[in-house]
């Protein structure tokens, strides 16, 4: 497994990424409580991915900067205030727990915690490797690991801001935010701080779902 990820720095930073889409395509599939078992598999089996990938990925690594904790409240703040304002990609059924687990409010907010702890902690990571340390640098150059962090490369840098935006529901807000997580990974020269705004984002917006009963954004 070693040789396989030092071999292929490309694959340990798509497997990941690619795993984590299919069994979230599959959980969109399933009905009523099945799909909630399921992201709690998802959210697991991505964690214990980040764990075999980070030695060979040095740049996933957390870090902290007032321009990520900037750049996360704002665009959680993007993303819920344009929500009304243009049509989506596709119509979402709301997946409320507290529905579909009916009177065990106790496995609804279990639940509620899993879904918070796997958006906060676990796609930050899985999808900021995938886009900004592989996309962005595969756009640019076939042989990715030679392109800086830092450089800013204006096709690589649209293309990764639209794929990234095109591949959620809220596909302009999506848009601004991977735009906005690849201005961080520019300025600071690493990965880390575009995963604190992500977390961030992430956990405002969980916290917002479950206060204001947004469900359609799950």
């Amino acid at each position: 497994m070693q040789k396989f990820f030092t071999a292929s720095p490309a694959v340990v930073r798509i497997a990941p990424f690619f795993i984590f889409v299919l069994l979230t395509a599959v959980q969109e599939k399933l009905g009523g409580e099945s799909a909630y078992w399921l992201y709690l598999v998802k959210t697991i089996l991505g964690a214990l991915m980040i764990f075999a990938v980070r030695p060979f990925v040095a740049e996933m690594r957390w870090a902290i900067s007032w321009e990520a904790v900037v750049v996360g409240i704002l665009i959680f703040a993007i993303w819920v205030g344009l929500d009304s304002f243009y049509p989506h990609l596709f119509k979402k059924g709301e997946t409320n727990p507290f529905i579909s687990f009916g009177g065990n409010a106790g496995l609804a907010w279990f639940f509620c915690v899993v879904h918070l702890i796997g958006m906060t902690l676990v796609v930050p990571p899985i999808e900021e490797i995938f886009y900004r340390s592989f996309l962005y640098r595969y756009v640019a150059s076939k042989d990715f690991l030679t392109v800086p962090l830092s450089k800013f490369i204006p096709v690589p840098f649209l293309v990764t801001a639209l794929v990234f935006g095109l591949s959620h529901n809220e596909w302009l807000a999506g848009i601004l935010c991977g735009a906005a997580y690849q201005w961080l990974v520019l300025r600071k020269n690493r990965i880390g701080d575009a995963m604190t705004a992500h977390a961030i984002t992430n956990f405002l917006l969980g916290a917002w779902i479950v206060w204001r009963g947004a469900w359609h954004f799950w």
